[in-house]
């Protein structure tokens, strides 16, 4: 029975997978009290199969604090898990694929090069939103991922205004490895 839920607690995150998600939900979802979930999340995550990516806030107001989202180490597993393996073009989770595959392998490219980055997302309680931030050598670096490197973006204003001297930059597939690689 435990098999059972444990795979519905991971095709759960993968539906979700970079979004914000709540224990309490994924329980309700799963049939599984918060507590262990968050168990399952911590073993799932000590196995290298999901990573947490908390919520960057310096304590203003409107910022959420204890937010978190969920992202899958490999989008073939994640794909694996929810039986979909559908070419690109026919896939309705394009954005949230491109999102997750860039964050797992920036990831895995700061472990490999052993430099030692805080990451985190950003949100606020009226849905402004930054995709990514890294941290590093006091620097605050914000990235947001698109797919279609035609889409605009316009970073929330309230965050460079609380967060002056930031570097911000959209990642696509037409710079991506600016972005993986340096």
């Amino acid at each position: 029975m435990t098999n059972i839920k444990l795979q519905k607690l991971l095709q759960a995150i993968a539906f979700q997978a970079g979004s914000q998600v709540s224990y309490n939900e994924l329980g309700k979802m799963t049939e599984l009290d918060s507590k262990t979930v968050e168990k399952y999340i911590v073993l799932l995550e000590q196995c290298y199969v999901i990573f947490r990516l908390g919520s960057f806030s310096r304590n203003l107001r409107n910022e959420l604090k204890n937010s978190r989202k969920i992202y899958f180490y490999d989008n073939g597993i994640r794909n694996a898990v929810i039986a979909d393996f559908s070419l690109l073009e026919r896939r309705q989770d394009v954005g949230a694929l491109w999102e997750n595959f860039i964050i797992s392998e920036r990831r895995k490219k700061l472990e490999y090069d052993l430099l030692w980055r805080n990451n985190w997302f950003w949100r606020t309680t009226d849905q402004k939103e930054i995709d990514y931030i890294e941290e590093g050598d006091g620097q605050i670096n914000a990235f947001e991922f698109k797919w279609n490197p035609s889409s605009k973006y316009k970073l929330p204003k309230k965050f460079m205004e609380n967060y002056p001297g930031s570097t911000f930059n959209v990642v696509t597939p037409d710079n991506m490895e600016d972005f993986l690689l340096k």
